[in-house]
Formats: structure tokens, sequence, C-alpha cells
């Protein structure tokens, strides 16, 4: 008996910390997709050109992250070399396009709209995995990626635009043509982080923005900086909120949970932006888009629910 009670007392704790550990995840990854969810606001406040926007965001989450690693005494993560650096430094540059893409999407459709049309990510992560890597993709993942297409063109207004007799523009058309390219882009970036061995997430992220201060600094000092006042403000909370903070609040739940759980977690982002969007600026989904987005979700849920599965046979 004094065995067995020993036995629980060391173990009970262990088997009660991973769901704390889960529903401290869940919250942080929560709280970071609801911080994302109000980027595009402070991309619209702010006035500027997407390019303006970016390097602000670069440079100040950079800021932001330095600050963080110098807090936390981790310096030692971001000192890299040989294919780590290139993989570090291509992600930065692709990167940096990304955000690029993602900016001029919302300036022509809406925050809501691009947003949820880069969420078809996962899915070309999975279909670039089969063709690159020469993963296995189920039939029910299969399925999913079918279910995902149609859920996106409900997404996007197309199939409203088409039934209800209204054109959309040229200036829209372009706007999904450019989230659709940084859905891909950000396939790409998944695929090159995912072979960064070595290097961390907020490392990469770190590295990322360090790219993009430099690239991109031509832009302000060949057009000219923002006039002083409040867009100022508007542009550092791009970098230091929707990059430095929720970064760290991401990935900081990302690392307590199952891929299961992260790959629905992750439209919590999506879906603030969605809220957002339409208490902000009063621009809300249509019924079909919203069962678009629906549907978008039901797919990711069962493609990662598949996923786990095989990832433990």
């Amino acid at each position: 008996m004094p065995a067995m009670s020993q036995a629980s007392t060391t173990t009970t704790p262990s088997l009660a910390l991973p769901d704390a550990s889960a529903r401290g995840g869940t919250g942080l990854m929560v709280a970071g997709g609801l911080l994302l969810g109000t980027l595009g606001v402070f991309l619209e406040e702010a006035g500027q050109a997407p390019l303006m926007a970016v390097w602000f965001r670069c440079a100040f989450g950079l800021l932001a992250l330095t600050l963080w690693f110098a807090v936390t005494r981790r310096w030692g993560e971001l000192r890299l070399a040989g294919r780590s650096l290139l993989a570090a430094v291509s992600a930065g540059v692709l990167a940096v396009v990304n955000w690029v893409l993602f900016f001029e999407a919302i300036a022509r459709t809406s925050i809501s709209v691009a947003t949820v049309v880069v969420h078809v990510q996962p899915f070309l992560v999975m279909a670039f995995g089969a063709w690159w890597a020469r993963e296995r993709v189920t039939r029910l993942q299969a399925a999913s990626v079918v279910a995902a297409l149609l859920g996106l063109a409900l997404a996007s207004g197309w199939v409203d635009g088409a039934l209800g007799g209204v054109a959309r523009s040229s200036a829209y058309a372009w706007g999904i043509a450019l989230a659709l390219l940084n859905a891909v882009g950000y396939a790409a970036l998944t695929l090159i982080a995912n072979r960064a061995r070595g290097v961390s997430p907020l490392a990469l992220s770190w590295w990322q923005c360090a790219v993009g201060a430099v690239v991109l600094l031509v832009w302000p000092l060949s057009q000219g900086w923002p006039a002083w006042g409040a867009a100022w403000g508007w542009l550092i909370g791009l970098g230091v909120i929707h990059t430095g903070l929720a970064y760290v609040v991401l990935y900081a739940g990302v690392s307590r949970l199952s891929a299961g759980r992260v790959a629905v977690l992750v439209f919590v982002y999506p879906a603030s932006a969605v809220a957002v969007d339409w208490l902000v600026y009063g621009r809300a989904l249509s019924p079909g888009q919203l069962a678009g987005v629906v549907l978008m979700l039901v797919a990711l849920v069962v493609a990662g629910a598949e996923k786990s599965t095989l990832g433990r046979g």
C-alpha cells in the first residue's frame, strides 16, 4: 500500500499536466488569433501603401522580437549558419512577398474575404507534400481538399455574384488572385520552415523581419516617410502587436497542442477577421460566404484529424 500511494502521488501530477498545458495552449492560440484578426483595421486606418506597411511591420516586429529574445536570454537561437541560415533568409524573402500580396489583396477585396481565401493554405501544403515529398494522402484527405475548394468558391463571393447576376470588378478579381498567390507562398514558406532543421519558429520569424526591414528600407527612403501622427501608431502596431506579440503568443500555444487541435484553432484568425470587418466597417459576409467559411473549417478539421491518425499509425 505505501508503494502504491507513492506511485499515485508521483504519477497524478504528470497525468494532470497535459490537460492543463492543452488548456493553456488553447487559450494562447485563441488570444493570438484574436490579435491577428484586428490586423486589417490597423492596415486600413494607417492609410499607407502596402510596401510601406510591410516595412513598418518588419522593422517594429524585429524590434519587438529582439526585445523578447533579450528578456528570455535565448540569443543562441538566432545564430545560424550553412543551410539553416540559407533557409531562414529564403523564408524571410518569401514572407515579405507574402505580406505585400496579402495587404494588396485586402485593398482590393476586404479584410474578411482576403483573410479567408489565404486560409486555403493548409490544403496547399498537403498537396505540395504529396507532390514534392511523396507524402501519403488518404481518400478522406482528398475529399477534404475538394470540400475546401468548394468552400473557398463560396467564401470568395463569386458564387453569390454568379447566382445573383452581379459582376465582380477587375480589382476584386485581382484581389482574389493575389490572396490565392499569397496562400501558395505561405504553403511554400511552410515547407521551407519544416526543412529548416534546428531553427525555432520565433527565430525564423526574427530573420524574416530582419530581411524585410533591410530589403524594404529603400521604399520609405525613396518615397518619403508618412506624416507624423496617428498613421505611425497604426503602422507601429502592425509590427509590435501583429508580429512581435501575436507570434510569441501563437507559437507558445502551438508548442503545447497536438497537430489536429492546432489545425482547428488556426481558424480563430479568419473568424475574428470576419467579425472585426463586420463590427468596425459594417462589411458582413453573405449567408453563402459564411457557409463557405464553415465548409472550409469542417474540411480542415477532417484533414487535421486524419493526419493525426496517420501520425499515430
